[in-house]
């Protein structure tokens, strides 16, 4: 820290929100495409949720995840969203430092534990695909809670570290923070300590919690599209991969959503590309999930149906 910025530094106590200033007539009409988004994310997965309790048919191992996955896209959108729609009715855009750091926890939570969930749902379908005899014994009960407790466990232990470092940086101002969330790289920005472990901590975290999940992915879709190539008819092949199709989409939306996020070069872009991109891995991305799941997958729709008749029923003898 230099001289100067230790006579100017100063308590932090809130932050500014740049995202979105640059239009302020559009206001109302970011308020209300938001507030679609998030009611669609919320309406999706909790209907998500919903069929995969009461649908006997869906009381598998693959569909257990589902569950923990729409329940981790509700607790994504709804750390960002409801903040982002009240600043939009204010001036200035603000979050205090709590705040802030509430919000990087809760989403670095869910960011790291989506990442290995993800992982332990291809190996579910690999197990699936490859050895389908074997699956009750490897996907047990048991099994099962491991690997969905694991994955809540990763991103809670990842997230704490990194909130715990940020709460360490000293901050200096301006305030000012050029998006529409909190995030652990706009947070370091801001800081006139050393960031050199905040940096090598999120470097280490990438490789186990970001990249080792996304190799373990790739991996296990490349053995498991080998072992359905290998199926000798047309119409066997089809039923496997239609069973992995929902789940590789997801990945494939997610990942790429994320690397387009965190590791495109910074210069050259403009506020509010910034802010797009962010976007449509923050919040686009919780509202696409449930939406794949249902086109997709027959059982999910056979589900949603259901329980659309049984609402109509319900309705029709309460009038």
């Amino acid at each position: 820290m230099t001289p100067f910025e230790m006579n100017n530094q100063t308590d932090v106590t809130e932050f500014i929100f740049l995202g979105f200033s640059n239009h302020p007539k559009l206001q109302g009409l970011f308020f209300l495409v938001f507030l679609i988004i998030y009611l669609t994310t919320l309406l999706g997965n909790m209907l998500i949720l919903t069929a995969t309790r009461i649908s006997l048919a869906l009381h598998t191992p693959m569909y257990y995840f589902l569950s923990n996955l729409s329940l981790l896209d509700i607790c994504y959108i709804s750390t960002t969203i409801p903040v982002m729609l009240v600043n939009f009715f204010r001036e200035k855009k603000t979050i205090s430092y709590e705040g802030c750091l509430s919000q990087i926890f809760f989403l670095v939570t869910c960011a790291g534990t989506e990442c290995v969930l993800l992982a332990a749902m291809a190996y579910d379908r690999l197990v699936a695909i490859c050895h389908p005899l074997r699956y009750p014994v490897l996907m047990s009960v048991k099994v099962c809670v491991f690997l969905v407790t694991g994955s809540w466990l990763c991103g809670l232990v990842n997230s704490v570290t990194h909130t715990v470092l940020a709460a360490t940086l000293t901050l200096c101002g301006p305030n000012q923070i050029s998006h529409f969330l909190c995030d652990i790289p706009l947070l370091l920005k801001l800081s006139c300590s050393d960031t050199s472990l905040n940096e090598s901590v999120l470097h280490v975290a990438s490789a186990t919690i970001g990249l080792s999940p996304c190799l373990f992915t790739g991996v296990s879709y490349i053995l498991i599209i080998s072992a359905i190539l290998r199926i000798p008819s047309a119409q066997g092949r089809s039923k496997a991969f239609s069973t992995c199709a929902s789940h590789l989409t997801v990945v494939v939306v997610f990942y790429g959503m994320a690397n387009f996020n965190y590791d495109r070069p910074r210069e050259g872009y403009s506020l509010d590309m910034d802010i797009l991109v962010s976007v449509l891995f923050c919040v686009m991305t919780p509202m696409l999930n449930p939406i794949i799941y249902s086109l997709r997958n027959k059982e999910v729709k056979g589900a949603l149906r259901k329980l659309a008749g049984g609402c109509m029923i319900i309705g029709n003898i309460s009038v």
